[in-house]
């Protein structure tokens, strides 16, 4: 009887623990081919959605590289970019590079996209002309002609009651605009020959580029 007892308590040992350490095979299949399934879905959703946001590209968010601007318009009159503003800038019209895709269309890299603008640096002039402010300069800079066509009367005056300042000031006025130091009062450029001799101003900044010395 003894022996019996000792059976059946074991045998409801085993019993109770199968539900908490047993596992069934065919449970795990079904868990494993339903994760499958759920990691398939989701993968096809994501390239469905990355496939649609390529597709939706604004050509106005393209990057430096994926796009090429035009030359802007020259006025023949002024050498000077047409529609330039104060700030020495002017829109243009830029195209995608060869199979680019944005707004909805592969574009060729010829054809201007309607809504990639740039805006690229330009000479703002507001009709004062460099050849003429020198000859002013040198032959009647003495009584302040060239000041005054520049927009400075009052120095314009004083060279005129002084004689260019002796003569001095109207030397130095000379080699001031033939070099461009001395420009138009209201801040714009000269009017000049679009590869004239224009003087540029290079400034250091954090997007300059330092060549190595290979010494």
């Amino acid at each position: 009887m003894e022996s019996l007892d000792i059976q059946h308590v074991r045998r409801k040992t085993v019993h109770v623990a199968e539900p908490y350490f047993g596992v069934n095979s065919m449970s795990v299949q079904l868990i494993y081919r339903q994760f499958l399934a759920a990691t398939f879905m989701v993968g096809l959703f994501l390239c469905s959605f990355a496939e649609g946001s390529e597709d939706n590209v604004k050509c106005n968010n393209l990057q430096i590289g994926q796009y090429v601007c035009e030359d802007p318009v020259i006025d023949p009159e002024t050498q000077a970019a047409v529609n330039c503003l104060p700030e020495r800038l002017v829109t243009v019209g830029c195209m995608p590079v060869a199979g680019t895709q944005c707004d909805g269309e592969i574009y060729n890299g010829s054809t201007v996209a309607p809504d990639l603008k740039r805006m690229v640096p330009c000479r703002y002039t507001t009709g004062y002309s460099y050849n003429t402010s020198l000859l002013l300069s040198i032959f009647l800079g003495m009584f302040g002609v060239d000041r005054l066509y520049l927009g400075y009367p009052a120095l314009a005056l004083l060279k005129f009651c002084t004689v260019g300042l002796l003569f001095i000031g109207h030397f130095l006025d000379v080699i001031l605009i033939a070099l461009q130091v001395v420009g138009p009062a209201d801040g714009s450029d000269y009017i000049l020959d679009y590869y004239g001799p224009v003087l540029q101003k290079s400034n250091l900044d954090n997007y300059t580029y330092y060549m190595p010395n290979t010494d």
